[in-house]
């Protein structure tokens, strides 16, 4: 048991109106559909060297920058979180190429994702009995208020100002960002400047590159 400080990026995301979906359901299809969907998000998370954290019923919680030490880990995570929209899209036209197996809403099944870049303690943390890996701090908590916060917004990849800058150290302009707010979320008394990841420049075309100028 225990920890160290390192510098991360923390990542969470949540399925839009999952407990409608829970509603309209049997638990065996619900079983099958969240097997189906934490395996894709989790194989991209692995692919892009993130850490699995745990899994929260659909909400699944991870690691950029440990325990291997990344030093491009924010980057990372934002190309983590675009690779799972676009898986998310890959799921929804097969899921309505299956017809009727499935109810309309899971068709058009979104995820929103927050991510928050800073110092958090890492390590073992539990009991002597039964612990985990995982991570603590602030800037975790305000990486959950980026996934939770998102739908505030409309949006549904949502970062804070320091992610943005530490992916632009490394990613250069390949992640395409938009100013949105700055907010003050609950436990802080500071306001964020909080950023909508809108995509990668390769794939965003450009007209909306000149509609986020003339937004900015």
């Amino acid at each position: 048991l225990g920890g160290h400080e390192e510098v991360i990026t923390a990542y969470f995301s949540d399925i839009q109106s999952f407990s409608t979906f829970a509603e309209i359901m049997s638990p065996a299809q619900l079983v099958e559909l969240m097997n189906e969907y934490l395996t894709v998000c989790t194989d991209i998370i692995q692919e892009e060297g993130g850490t699995l954290d745990k899994y929260i019923g659909d909400a699944v919680v991870a690691i950029f920058g440990a325990p291997l030490p990344l030093p491009d880990h924010a980057y990372r995570a934002c190309l983590a979180s675009q690779r799972v929209q676009w898986a998310m899209q890959s799921l929804s036209e097969k899921w309505r190429g299956e017809g009727e197996k499935w109810p309309a809403l899971v068709q058009g099944m979104r995820s929103r994702l927050g991510l928050n870049t800073g110092p958090a303690v890492i390590g073992n943390m539990g009991s002597r009995t039964r612990f985990s890996y995982t991570m603590m701090g602030d800037n975790v908590n305000l990486a959950a208020r980026m996934e939770s916060g998102a739908k505030a917004l409309g949006v549904y990849t949502m970062v804070t100002d320091a992610t943005k800058l530490a992916c632009e150290k490394y990613g250069g302009e390949r992640i395409v960002f938009r100013f949105l707010d700055k907010i003050i979320v609950k436990g802080r008394g500071h306001p964020v400047a909080v950023f909508e990841i809108v995509g990668l420049r390769e794939n965003v075309p450009p007209a909306t590159l000149q509609c986020l100028a003339l937004y900015a």
